[in-house]
């Protein structure tokens, strides 16, 4: 156990973790040349494609060190906020953190937030200076930056290069003599945590734990704590680039347990695994509960397939433990699931996935958060997360609305642009930290409703890309938010259905208007669409009917021959209106989302 050592890394978006990860598996010949590819541990199409880490990915490597051979258990992890869930749940199994910051760029939002996280958790951490090939680095400015950051010596940062392999022997050698060994009794009760599962559709579920206590044995009866459930460990063993069996696993180990579990809800990350015949006393504590920033409806385009959606769901809330859903219903797009995820582009990974890896073809209705409204009688707590949900607003005394601290980092070049646009999302500036001359922290109270659609690719549009955002949840505040409803062909379209504040509504509800014109294709009758708060009606627009010219064969002749035919034509106009339905392509939904 002394020969072991576990750490993650982190880093922001874009800093080189996974890079990195690919030369320290190189050096240690993990994987052979022929086998490298880039990015090496992503296994995901979506990974390669974007170029982002979306899963943790553990693995371990093999490394003779004076003499002695030693076991590293890595495991890489996402950099974006969305992800960080993933982070908080590889930094529980880790002793040490390889800390990365990009050399030309400097300390970004998320760099700090990981490292809170990590140091709240006691690691060790490895400072590394990487991306020291580029033209554009600056070792001594970004120094200085860790060191005020971090407070270690300059003599501890680590200058690297993934690309080169610049500096990978100083960090191997680093993790070996500054990363404690794991603590743990072999002699003790088993207890083993989950951090992660995946569903594999030949041998079930796939559990990947980190043993704390005690031994686990191949063919040994385990149970699962909290859920009370009892299997077979039918395999055990070590994750390799493939999966790699073993007898047995000892305290410290990082490994993965088939027993044939078949059912999702039966595997809970952050659950305890213990042995049946001694078993442990208490669970380890697991993780925090997940808190889902934002809501959307998810349904199937057509409405037999619910079942198989629901299947699909669970199979990848398996693998991505941070997605939240419950069954839900809609008058116009029928059964379907309100599903919580940690922000815009987890939506969009998830809505993605769900077509490449289950072939399932979904709608996604506006994203929204929840919300708190209290009741006039006995002033009665609700939680609203849909907008249709919400109750009479002559029986509401007031709505609260979550709030964030957003942190973003930027170059003071851009401070101007970027107070603006937080102030137009109704921010307050709390805090305006100088990092060093030219770099600034600047510190929001802000509501989360503000930021879910848009701002993040507004921010880096007015900052030219120059700026870092990271936020935290700090509860619920009053506002004076009002339900923005929008209405084809006098018919409430409940997906398009929005909590707006008071001083947004009109020009919301105008832009919706637009949009929709542009989107909705046009049908044999007028089509009106409007936006409405409560009865009053504060937008309209028209789609004009396409219009058959009716009067064509009439040559000549009296007025009102013409006159009859097109009373005719407006008569079957009327009556196509009333029973005609406006189909909604699925672009709109997404389009009204990216209005400025």
């Amino acid at each position: 156990m002394k020969n072991i050592r576990n750490f993650c890394i982190i880093a922001h978006i874009d800093h080189g973790k996974s890079t990195l990860a690919d030369r320290l598996l190189q050096t240690t010949g993990t994987i052979s040349d022929r086998e490298m590819k880039d990015q090496a541990l992503d296994d995901m199409d979506i990974e390669r494609e974007r170029g982002i880490t979306i899963k943790s990915h553990a693995i371990q490597m093999d490394y003779v060190h004076e003499g002695q051979p030693f076991k590293l258990n890595l495991i890489d992890t996402p950099g974006h906020v969305d992800f960080s869930y993933e982070v908080s749940r590889s930094i529980a199994a880790c002793e040490g953190a390889l800390l990365i910051v990009d050399a030309s760029q400097g300390i970004e939002a998320q760099t700090i937030s990981n490292l809170y996280l990590a140091i709240e958790n006691d690691l060790e951490i490895i400072p590394i200076l990487n991306k020291m090939d580029l033209p554009g680095a600056m070792p001594e400015e970004v120094t200085d930056q860790i060191i005020d950051l971090i407070g270690c010596s300059e003599d501890d940062v680590i200058q690297a290069s993934g690309k080169t392999g610049l500096g990978i022997d100083t960090i191997i050698e680093r993790i070996i003599n500054k990363i404690p060994a794991p603590k743990g009794n072999d002699n003790e009760p088993l207890q083993a945590m989950i951090f992660d599962s995946v569903f594999n559709p030949f041998r079930g579920i796939i559990a990947y734990f980190r043993v704390f206590n005690g031994v686990i044995k191949k063919g040994q009866e385990v149970k699962f704590f909290n859920t009370g459930k009892t299997y077979d460990a039918d395999e055990i063993g070590v994750l390799k680039m493939d999966l790699n069996p073993k007898k047995e696993l000892g305290s410290g180990d990082v490994g993965y347990i088939i027993s044939g579990v078949k059912k999702a809800n039966e595997v809970k990350v952050g659950d305890t695994i213990t042995s049946m015949l001694n078993p442990c006393k208490e669970a380890i504590k697991g993780f925090e509960d997940v808190k889902p920033m934002v809501f959307a409806g998810i349904y199937p385009v057509e409405t037999d397939d619910y079942e198989e959606l629901r299947n699909s769901m669970e199979k990848l809330q398996l693998n991505d433990a941070s997605l939240v859903f419950e069954p839900e219903s809609s008058a116009a797009l029928g059964f379907g699931f309100r599903c919580g995820f940690l922000g815009m582009l987890h939506m969009e990974i998830i809505q993605e996935r769900l077509e490449r890896e289950f072939n399932m073809t979904v709608i996604t209705t506006v994203p929204n958060v929840s919300y708190n409204v209290f009741m006039k009688k006995d002033l009665q707590e609700l939680k609203v997360n849909n907008p249709s949900e919400l109750p009479d607003p002559s029986k509401m005394e007031w709505i609260e609305e979550p709030y964030i601290k957003a942190q973003v980092i930027t170059k003071t070049d851009y401070v101007g642009a970027v107070m603006n646009l937080c102030i137009e999302k109704r921010g307050d500036l709390t805090s305006q930290v100088y990092l060093t001359q030219n770099r600034v922290e600047l510190s929001f109270q802000m509501p989360l409703s503000e930021i879910v659609f848009d701002f993040y690719d507004r921010l880096k549009s007015v900052s030219r890309g120059y700026a870092s955002f990271d936020y935290s949840p700090t509860g619920y505040n009053k506002s004076d938010l009002i339900k923005l409803d929008i209405l084809l062909n006098a018919e409430q379209v409940d997906a398009l259905s929005a909590l707006v504040h008071r001083s947004n509504a009109f020009s919301l509800g105008k832009k919706i208007c637009l949009k929709l014109k542009e989107l909705i294709p046009r049908q044999q009758f007028e089509i009106p669409i409007q936006a409405a708060i409560g009865a009053k009606i504060v937008a309209r627009e028209t789609i004009k009917a396409l219009r058959k010219d009716v009067t064509a064969k009439c040559y000549g002749g009296d007025i009102t021959r013409k006159r009859k035919l097109l009373e005719k034509q407006k008569a079957g106009k009327k009556r196509m209106r009333q029973v005609g339905r406006v189909e909604v392509p699925q672009e709109a939904f997404l389009a009204v989302l990216k209005l400025d």
